[in-house]
């Protein structure tokens, strides 16, 4: 099967011009935070002799005028699913793994695209921005190089044998381990051509498990699937808090309140949420993300924030917060439930269900509780809250 890759350099930089166009053709790096340690995710074109996860303290030894530019992860995510989505539209075999990488399935296009000249074409004009390299071959492994070594705008296209094209490429180009290449480098092996004359059973015993996928790579063969990535309904909504807090208390709430107007609404359509993705934005522009399964699907707001909750407490926030909201990306329906035998609590789960449904049908919460957000602040209207009672 034919697979075009399609590689947008420097993407993360790029969506920060996409929205600050003042910053283009200046020197910027784009950092982000691991730990208490800040490296670098990406540069604008021209920076030489800066890595990705590179320490901040040796990019900027190098090029101290830079601008520093923190790196807003989940914007970067939803302007990749949007290039994704209009790639959809020309091909039906799309894989985004890594933002910035795209592997697109080529093969049967015959009755759409001319020949790959015009897949390419219009794969370009989705892009253009980001100017584009692309590359067709016969697996991932051999398309991604093809992309690496084309202009930006243009596509080059590896047919037949191609070990001509590969003996000369540094190891470098291999997708392994930081320890595997170091060492190749230890063992003198400096180029693929050199890897490809050795026998494969004397290079992996000495390579391990990842010996022999190495020495398939050097001779241009990469059994790697393409994995399409899965058509589903996607729902986003985030706030923005009313000044910015360590609070848990505060950040709950908001959480609440986002979750609340997501069940008020008609968009799950009955149905419950199954796997979300919890985000924050602290004052200086650090992000904060987890991923959030739930056994069965959750079908009110006092289930789903309990999670949250426990994950909240779990993994402390980077900073003070200014800003969070929520992706849903698994929707289900829900089992059967046995309803309780005791009278007190079935009263409380009836009248739970007649809000929900009155808030359905007006479309936005009716009935609220008063709840305590900062009890400690000198500031009355920051003490406490109304929160929709959405259970």
């Amino acid at each position: 099967m034919k697979i075009l890759c399609v590689l947008l350099p420097h993407f993360a930089w790029r969506c920060e011009v996409r929205r600050r166009a003042e910053i283009e053709g200046q020197a910027a790096i784009v950092t982000h935070t691991e730990g208490s340690q800040r490296l670098v995710l990406d540069h604008s074109p021209g920076l030489e002799g800066l890595a990705r996860d590179m320490p901040l303290q040796q990019a900027l030894a190098r090029h101290g005028e830079a601008e520093l530019i923190h790196a807003d992860i989940p914007y970067y995510r939803g302007v990749f699913s949007e290039i994704l989505g209009k790639l959809e539209q020309k091909s039906p075999l799309v894989e985004g793994g890594e933002a910035g990488r795209i592997y697109i399935g080529a093969g049967g296009l015959q009755l759409i695209y001319a020949d790959d000249n015009a897949l390419a074409e219009a794969v370009r004009e989705v892009a253009a921005e980001f100017e584009p390299q692309m590359g067709i071959a016969g697996n991932k492994f051999l398309a991604s190089l093809a992309a690496q070594h084309s202009k930006p705008g243009e596509c080059r296209t590896l047919n037949g044998n191609s070990d001509a094209f590969l003996k000369d490429l540094p190891c470098d180009v291999l997708p392994v381990s930081i320890k595997s290449r170091d060492k190749l480098r230890d063992f003198g092996l400096a180029k693929l051509g050199q890897i490809a004359a050795l026998q494969p059973g004397p290079f992996q015993s000495q390579f391990g498990p990842e010996g022999k996928r190495i020495w398939e790579l050097s001779r241009g063969s990469d059994a790697t699937p393409l994995y399409p990535r899965f058509m589903e309904e996607a729902i986003e909504a985030s706030t923005a808090l009313p000044s910015v807090t360590v609070s848990l208390d505060a950040i709950l709430f908001a959480v609440e309140s986002v979750l609340a107007g997501i069940f008020a609404g008609e968009v799950l359509k009955g149905r419950g949420i199954r796997r979300l993705t919890l985000w924050t934005r602290s004052w200086n522009a650090e992000n904060w993300e987890r991923n959030i399964n739930f056994k069965e699907p959750a079908m009110e707001v006092r289930s789903t924030i309990s999670r949250i909750k426990r994950t909240l407490e779990e993994y402390p926030q980077p900073g003070p917060v200014e800003q969070a909201g929520v992706k849903i990306t698994g929707l289900g329906y829900p089992g059967g439930r046995q309803r309780s035998l005791f009278s007190d609590i079935r009263a409380k789960e009836h009248l739970a269900e007649d809000i929900r449904q009155l808030e359905l049908k007006l479309g936005n919460p009716q009935v609220y509780t008063v709840k305590e957000v900062e009890p400690w602040s000198r500031i009355p209207e920051r003490r406490y809250a109304l929160a929709p009672t959405n259970r």
